[in-house]
């Protein structure tokens, strides 16, 4: 396997985009990546477009995406793993450069949101775990489905509403001093506190919007990649595991095992002690879509002991 490195990055501004199409939000952090890797459409052999989609306008992204930024008619394939489809795009095309089967390749995320009523969103969502036996029989929304995680680690660990509140204050102070995010104003414990509850305990901050938005990065050979950039990002290491879709298949709800195996591949991989990745990683940018996701992610990889997050 050879070694690969991200060469260029792109990212649009998200929120409620119904200013542009799909495809020119998407073209946003496709031309930032381009632009930053010092490439055009043609030096792209393979992309891939990452869409959990439903809510979407265009059932079949991926081409629709490719016509409108001139990648056609290189190789192309949609993704989805729910949270984790733009992390499966990723992974597809270091395989196929780690591979030595293209020496550049794309991987693009893309959702609109927007584009469906909330309650189709929210069904759609919730119809993400097992449909028949969660969703069509009992409702469970992702809301719902995180707040069994909430639940379940408060009751084992003694965790407070307030210590999740305190994971949206921190996100919020992040997201005022990004012109990107979709919420540029900080918020303080006292009025994530007062928030209307979604699912309890989860409340209104310790939720994550419908949103709109892209984001692309672009992959490279070793001896690509020292053409392109005196300063490549290697990847060092990358891991992926799948979990059950019925929650109630899973032995406990205070983790999320295939975290935690592919946590392990990356850590071997990169040659990190699992036991301290902390000691080898100065920067984790972990999933939120709850509060109480960041908290559990915090465990799963190592960075605290159980029920220390």
């Amino acid at each position: 396997m050879r070694n690969v490195a991200i060469v260029g990055t792109g990212h649009s501004k998200f929120g409620v985009r119904n200013d542009v199409s799909m495809s020119e939000l998407a073209w946003e952090a496709i031309k930032e990546a381009l632009d930053e890797a010092g490439l055009e459409q043609k030096d792209i052999e393979y992309f891939i477009v990452s869409n959990t989609g439903g809510w979407s306008s265009e059932p079949l992204p991926a081409v629709v995406i490719g016509e409108y930024s001139k990648l056609v008619p290189k190789g192309t394939v949609r993704v989805e793993a729910a949270c984790a489809s733009g992390s499966a795009a990723v992974k597809l095309a270091y395989d196929m450069v780690a591979s030595g089967h293209v020496d550049i390749a794309m991987a693009i995320g893309i959702e609109k949101m927007n584009e469906s009523p909330t309650p189709i969103v929210v069904e759609f969502i919730g119809r993400a775990g097992n449909y028949f036996w969660e969703f069509e029989n009992f409702g469970l929304t992702f809301p719902g489905y995180y707040a069994l995680h909430a639940t379940a680690y408060m009751s084992k660990y003694g965790a407070t509403e307030e210590d999740l509140c305190k994971v949206a204050v921190k996100n919020h102070y992040y997201g005022a001093r990004n012109p990107k995010a979709q919420f540029q104003r900080e918020i303080t414990v006292e009025k994530c506190m007062s928030s209307r509850y979604i699912a309890w305990p989860l409340k209104l901050y310790d939720c994550c919007p419908i949103t709109d938005g892209a984001a692309a990065v672009i992959l490279a050979s070793e001896e690509k990649a020292k053409e392109l950039t005196d300063s490549p990002i290697w990847i060092a290491g990358i891991g992926s595991a799948s979990g059950t879709s019925n929650m109630s298949k899973r032995g406990t709800f205070s983790s999320l095992e295939a975290a935690v195996v592919a946590a392990k591949m990356a850590y071997k991989e990169a040659k990190i002690n699992p036991d301290n990745p902390v000691k080898y990683i100065d920067v984790a940018n972990v999933h939120d879509c709850f509060t109480i996701a960041e908290l559990m992610a915090y465990e799963d990889l190592g960075f605290a002991k159980r029920g220390e997050a």
